[in-house]
């Protein structure tokens, strides 16, 4: 599964926190969640960590859930 590539995040002084992928605005983030992104984008992957906040992380299974048979339409 290919690595998260292209997302960047500001800081900005209200506290707010807006997360852009391939500068298209992905999320605003605000308040607690605001603080604990931060938190959680300073310790691990922030590629990664920006894919997860921004729901863009399920890439690269579609396909094989799609032909399951269980799927099958």
């Amino acid at each position: 599964m290919p690595r998260p590539h292209g997302f960047t995040y500001a800081h900005h002084s209200d506290g707010t926190v807006t997360i852009t992928h391939h500068t298209h605005p992905a999320t605003t983030l605000r308040g607690p969640r605001a603080t604990r992104f931060l938190t959680e984008v300073e310790s691990g992957d922030p590629q990664l960590v920006m894919a997860r906040w921004t729901g863009n992380y399920k890439r690269g299974n579609e396909r094989t859930a799609r032909n399951h048979p269980r799927n099958a339409r």
